[in-house]
């Protein structure tokens, strides 16, 4: 489970089966269905999603990842792709992805259950479930586009899908942390060590918490738990981050016998993976520069993340992995480091935007082949880039504000054309 963000992997056909097909094809219906006479939007070129369409979306809606033999699909690559179809006024391409995650990573039904996180090929040459274990920061990306397209697209079945998830991710994926108060657990199970009555750990991830994702999800869920996460959040990586360095993985400690000294709770250093910041971690950076400044968390995330934007000037590449606890740097990440960056180097006023987003522009329109640029490179390039472009902001609700939706205000390559 910690190694979700590196576990990247091939191209493989996989229908949907007439059974899924026929699970899904009565909500979908209801989706589908056009609500009131709202004016279309025209279409707006943006040739990176085309890209990401055309190498890693297969025609029945499976998102993959062409990185290794196991050939697999995710929840979160599933969810990304929902959020980008959205951004890009692609109904059609919203609809196949969501339908393909219900019949695959929902055994047809998700109005009970949460997404498994990984499908694809098992190590007995069948292809199914991989990983059954929901991973919630899909799940929350998940509700957040099935809210969003409730909204634009005038579809009150998406919204009756977000709400179904939400039940389940405050059920199963939101605890109390003693001390603290509520988070956000990574997945269902494992990732809570020790006994109730004794010394517990959880395992957190800190780029599992985007806070326009979480305002959004707490003006369309009143009665949830989100407004807490989005308040708890910045107070939690202010907590982890080190010399401006947020850890792929975070714990926190409570409990122990009274009076030895060990009942005092705690974030502490990742008993598994220590103090790296690297695949994960990247990501924290890349929701910190899409919170609006306006929004009371983005001073806490900018005062706790500022040093590495710092720590960006001179530099041809970000650092590929960190230390929180030294500062140690060891390498160059990827094209995708770079653009998941741009927000944040846009906000902190950074001299260092320029080179990473020429870095970053250079992933639109690559040749494919071996050094075309992978799947999360990608998707973090649709994200970093479509922002700073323009093509998408957050508002301060967390409502998506898109260049394709009619606006004055709007900017971007499209600015609110309408057909």
């Amino acid at each position: 489970m910690a190694n979700r963000a590196r576990r990247r992997h091939l191209v493989q056909l996989a229908r949907l089966g007439a059974a899924g097909a026929a699970l899904l094809a009565a909500p979908l219906a209801a989706c589908a269905a056009p609500a009131g006479k709202a004016r279309a939007a025209a279409p707006c070129p943006w040739p990176f999603y085309q890209q990401f369409l055309s190498r890693f979306v297969q025609a029945d809606g499976r998102v993959v990842d062409p990185s290794t033999p196991a050939q697999h699909s995710t929840s979160e690559g599933q969810s990304y792709g929902m959020v980008f179809a959205l951004i890009a006024n692609d109904r059609a391409t919203f609809d196949r992805l969501w339908q393909w995650s219900v019949a695959n990573l929902g055994a047809g039904n998700l109005a009970d259950k949460l997404p498994a996180w990984q499908w694809g090929r098992r190590n007995d040459n069948s292809w199914g479930v991989i990983d059954a274990n929901p991973a919630s920061d899909a799940d929350l990306w998940f509700a957040f586009a099935l809210a969003e397209a409730a909204r634009v697209w005038k579809a009150p079945a998406y919204g009756d899908a977000a709400r179904a998830l939400l039940t389940l991710v405050a059920k199963q994926e939101v605890v109390t942390l003693p001390d603290f108060g509520t988070m956000l657990l990574p997945g269902p199970q494992g990732f809570v060590e020790g006994k109730p009555d004794g010394q517990r750990t959880w395992r957190l991830n800190a780029s599992y918490l985007p806070v326009p994702v979480l305002r959004r999800l707490a003006a369309f869920d009143r009665n949830g738990p989100w407004s807490a996460l989005a308040t708890q959040t910045p107070k939690f990586i202010e907590a982890v981050a080190r010399q401006g360095i947020v850890p792929d993985w975070s714990a926190y400690r409570a409990g122990g016998a009274r009076g030895t000294g060990g009942d005092a709770s705690g974030f502490i250093t990742d008993p598994a993976t220590g103090d790296l910041s690297s695949y994960d971690a990247i990501r924290v950076y890349l929701w910190a520069g899409m919170t609006p400044a306006a929004d009371g968390a983005s001073r806490t995330l900018m005062r706790a993340l500022l040093p590495n934007a710092q720590r960006m000037d001179g530099r041809a590449a970000p650092p590929e992995k960190m230390h929180a606890d030294t500062g140690a740097l060891e390498g160059n990440g990827p094209p995708g480091f770079s653009a998941a960056l741009l927000p944040f180097l846009k906000l902190a006023d950074s001299p260092a935007l320029a080179t990473q987003r020429a870095r970053a522009e250079a992933m639109v329109g690559a040749p494919a082949g071996p050094a075309a640029p992978a799947y999360y490179d990608t998707v973090l390039g649709l994200f970093g880039l479509g922002h700073i472009e323009g093509r998408y902001r957050f508002g301060p609700s967390g409502q998506l504000e898109m260049e394709w939706e009619p606006s004055e205000k709007r900017e971007g390559p499209c600015r609110g054309k309408t057909a």
